[in-house]
């Protein structure tokens, strides 16, 4: 809803009624975002629980003594984020001159019904090509959820908003291990797999439609901007010299390195190692529990602490990051050396401290931009992470893992960990100036 739907009265006051119903309007979009981005998640993870059963019925039953079958069951998740990452630029330059929630309804139909073609793929090869489709869905969704977010809720509030979004991902992750998992087992000879990638299909479509319904907010409304000028192709070169964009992107890209190989390979590890059940659940549910409640309580954590701290730390949006994901190291590590049952202590707060970044690391991208080229700005983002994260990991870690052990691919993943936490904790002296300055860049610009 736009904020012109909130008056001024005489007295400098906002009306009463305007305001209830912008309130009212952002919290249908916040609900309404956080459950497709849940189904999006869910979608994701089922591929990697599913992955060796998948595995066994498209590779190994073709050729049994394939010495690189991990490495092209990693292309899986490499071909779906070399198409989101691509087509995300181009939803990002879309959403910035076209109705947003357009856009989100189509993509949501896209990847919904790509799913659906997943469980019915008969070849290796076409289900490549569903995921790459999947990917192209997703693009048009993921840069312009957060900036119809970021255009209801304003600078102090957003990164608690943002969080809540955001929580969609270990919860979702975790539900598409539990779904994919248990689905999978119903009946392995029959290949239930298939079933998993169904099951997204019907919801998916069904929140598409609701988006058709929804009504557009005003670019910059939240930040209390008129409506601007779009940015042009040399506008966007502020981006580059923004620090914060900068900085924050690199360590994003660390981390999406990171988490992108963890979740992917983690049920295979899980089941290398003949992991035993533990207090009557299987290993993989098991993981995906452990996903949603770390990521639950992490991505909220991470996005009231950022919040809260603003006030009183320099650039604490970066701190929070930077601090959480170096703690993680060390849990990373731990857990490939402790025995389990205890590893799973530390698998869990490994994932805390992964996902206690979420919140305060998509505000900033959202802070330090200017509205009229923020969807660009996540859609760069977007590129950058998985062009150099989760879109190579997969591949290289299953690679290394060819050759020696997940347990050394895991090793050089905590590397990457370290790497992002320090990225971050370099960006702290820069936020509080760009976040200033990002409302007014298109302005100056002009009038140079």
């Amino acid at each position: 809803m736009s904020s012109r739907e909130t008056k001024e009265s005489p007295n400098g006051d906002s009306d009463a009624l305007g305001s209830v119903a912008r309130v009212r309007g952002a919290g249908v979009a916040l609900a309404l975002l956080l459950a497709i981005n849940l189904f999006n998640y869910i979608d994701r993870y089922v591929l990697a629980a599913t992955e060796p059963d998948i595995r066994e019925t498209l590779l190994l039953a073709a050729d049994p003594d394939d010495p690189n079958v991990k490495a092209k069951m990693g292309l899986l998740s490499t071909a779906f984020m070399v198409s989101y990452m691509l087509a995300a630029p181009i939803f990002g330059f879309l959403a910035e001159r076209t109705r947003r929630w357009l856009l989100i309804a189509v993509g949501v139909t896209l990847w919904s019904l790509a799913s659906g073609a997943s469980g019915l793929a008969g070849s290796f090869g076409v289900l490549l090509l569903t995921r790459c489709l999947v990917g192209i869905g997703e693009g048009a969704y993921g840069p312009v959820a957060p900036t119809v977010l970021s255009d209801f809720y304003p600078v102090a509030k957003r990164g608690r908003i943002l969080s809540l979004f955001y929580v969609a991902i270990p919860v979702g992750s975790a539900l598409g291990f539990v779904l994919g998992g248990q689905i999978a087992r119903l009946d392995p000879g029959a290949e239930s797999w298939r079933w998993a990638f169904y099951a997204v299909v019907v919801p998916g479509l069904l929140l598409a439609l609701w988006s058709l319904f929804m009504r557009e907010p005003q670019r910059g409304a939240a930040d209390r901007l008129e409506p601007s000028r779009r940015a042009t192709m040399k506008d966007y070169l502020i981006l580059l010299r923004t620090p914060s964009y900068v900085l924050n992107t690199l360590g994003m890209t660390a981390m999406t390195f990171a988490i992108g190989a963890l979740a992917y390979w983690m049920p295979a590890y899980l089941k290398e190692h003949e992991i035993p059940p533990f207090w009557g659940i299987e290993p993989v549910p098991l993981f995906g529990i452990i996903t949603a409640v770390a990521g639950l309580l992490a991505t909220l954590a991470g996005g009231f602490a950022g919040d809260a701290l603003r006030e009183r730390i320099r650039g604490s949006y970066f701190v929070v990051s930077g601090v959480g994901l170096c703690l993680g190291v060390p849990c990373a590590l731990a857990f490939l050396v402790v025995p389990f049952p205890l590893a799973w202590l530390f698998i869990f707060l490994a994932e805390f401290f992964v996902f206690f970044n979420t919140g305060p690391s998509n505000t900033i991208l959202a802070n330090v931009t200017h509205p009229a080229m923020r969807a660009t700005g996540f859609a760069v983002n977007i590129l950058i992470i998985h062009l150099f994260g989760d879109a190579a990991s997969p591949f290289l870690i299953g690679a290394i893992a060819d050759r020696s052990s997940l347990d050394v691919g895991f090793g050089v993943v905590s590397a990457f960990m370290l790497l992002g936490g320090i990225l971050w904790l370099f960006g702290v002296p820069y936020l509080e100036r760009d976040t200033a300055a990002a409302p007014h860049r298109l302005d100056s610009l002009q009038s140079t």
